[in-house]
């Protein structure tokens, strides 16, 4: 490199994590990474969140149409998602994948040392929701082949209901899961993610029998107390506490922004955008 400029480095999702990493395995190495400021543009810090029924569904359907299924294997999401399931019929857990890289960024120190460090959500900092409703009916099957599957928002407590899978045969094994907060409707960068499951089956052939219709299309993706790594996720008060009310220190970033409405996850904003240039070395 020449120039004598400070670095200003950083990436999107999953990219503000591994530019972390990236960064804090140069200051191992005693290399000069020559970053000034360091920023992440709604990161799950603390983990993101695909809802445990559409990660069900992936891997019902498997022996159907195996890439959903596979990406929601992969390492990449494993290493990104705070609950994961491997099979539709187990217990949802956080991946030996995620916990492993979380565990090697503390043994390197957690945080890069050198840099400013700066991040923002696109998720609102006040504790309101976006609007979903524990329990709620989020999607249906209404094909031949999948008439009886519906999906539903998160819920708290032991034993809710999160899906009925009933695709091609006339089985309908339920869902449930217990000790997982209402999380689908948390302040946060939202994700299409039901409404991307019915867009998919209904770009389908109509003979395969799989129209489905998305009631409520987006989840809470990455939390807002994620994205500033102010609060893990596993709770309801550690979901819509308002992180305008905490310590800004308990942060491993030394500054953020937050949005002012909850937006699609990544979502560039002026007031994001503008917010960060500012900050610029």
């Amino acid at each position: 490199m020449s120039g004598e400029h400070g670095l200003a480095v950083g990436g999107f999702s999953m990219g503000g994590l591994v530019m972390r990493y990236a960064l804090l395995k140069l200051e191992r190495q005693r290399m000069d990474h020559r970053t000034e400021l360091y920023f992440s543009y709604d990161s799950p810090h603390r983990g993101a969140w695909i809802p445990i029924a559409l990660q069900a569904f992936a891997h019902y359907t498997k022996d159907l149409d195996d890439r959903f299924s596979n990406q929601m294997n992969s390492p990449a999401a494993q290493q990104l998602l705070w609950q994961h399931i491997s099979h539709w019929q187990d217990t949802p857990e956080t991946s030996k994948e995620r916990t492993d890289f979380l565990d090697e960024m503390e043994r390197m120190g957690n945080w890069p040392v050198r840099p400013r460090k700066i991040g923002v959500s696109t998720g609102v900092g006040n504790g309101a929701g976006n609007g979903t409703q524990p329990g709620v009916k989020t999607f249906q099957g209404k094909g031949l082949a999948i008439t009886g599957t519906n999906l539903f928002a998160q819920s708290t407590g032991d034993n809710q209901l999160v899906a009925q899978l009933r695709v091609v045969t006339l089985q309908k094994p339920a869902i449930r899961t217990s000790g997982l907060p209402d999380i689908d409707g948390a302040p946060g960068g939202t994700l299409e993610g039901f409404g991307i499951l019915a867009d998919s089956l209904n770009a389908l052939p109509s003979y395969a029998g799989m129209a489905s219709e998305a009631l409520i299309r987006d989840h809470c993706f990455v939390p807002t107390a994620s994205a500033v790594d102010l609060r893990d996720i596993a709770t309801h008060d550690d979901l819509y506490t308002p992180v305008d009310s905490l310590p800004p220190e308990d942060s491993g970033l030394d500054d953020y922004k937050l949005a002012s409405q909850n937006e699609g996850h990544t979502l560039m904003t002026e007031e994001l955008g503008s917010w960060i240039i500012d900050q610029l070395p």
